[in-house]
């Protein structure tokens, strides 16, 4: 089995494609786009608004994590606020998200980037190079 049909396997066990919802979620969660290029997997996510300080991202046991920071402070000030308002419309609201994306067996940990431009976040995930066929040498017994 290939790179691409290991990957492709993922979509049918909730990981790219179909979300694991981990923690309270509201609103729409994020859209996301995966492309598998010969050296690296690239994670395109729609965040309008959002910077890098408003985005958690870690990696443990193969599972890709990006979340939303959570402020309390400033989700009660915005619960308050939106209690003393009255609304005729009201269809924008802060949202907590997190997605989970369980990765290949071919990626480099160490060298994953991330980075925020133009409210989508891009994160790489390079892959590892193929190992090299073995040459095991034969003695005569």
């Amino acid at each position: 089995m290939n790179e691409l049909s290991l990957f492709n396997s993922l979509f049918d066990n909730g990981c790219f494609g179909v979300p694991e919802l981990y923690g309270r979620t509201t609103g729409m969660l994020p859209r996301v786009d995966v492309k598998e290029l010969k050296d690296a997997y690239v994670l395109d996510m729609d965040m309008p608004g959002k910077t890098e300080s408003d985005v958690n991202i870690s990696l443990k046991d193969n599972v890709l994590t990006i979340a939303s920071v959570v402020d309390e402070s400033a989700e009660k000030k915005a619960e308050k606020e939106e209690q003393k308002t009255d609304w005729l419309l009201h269809e924008r609201r802060a949202s907590e998200f997190s997605r989970s994306f369980t990765l290949p067996k071919d990626i480099d940990c160490e060298a994953i980037s991330a980075s925020v431009k133009n409210g989508v976040l891009t994160v790489t995930i390079p892959r590892k190079a193929a190992p090299a066929a073995k040459k095991i040498a034969i003695s005569a017994a």
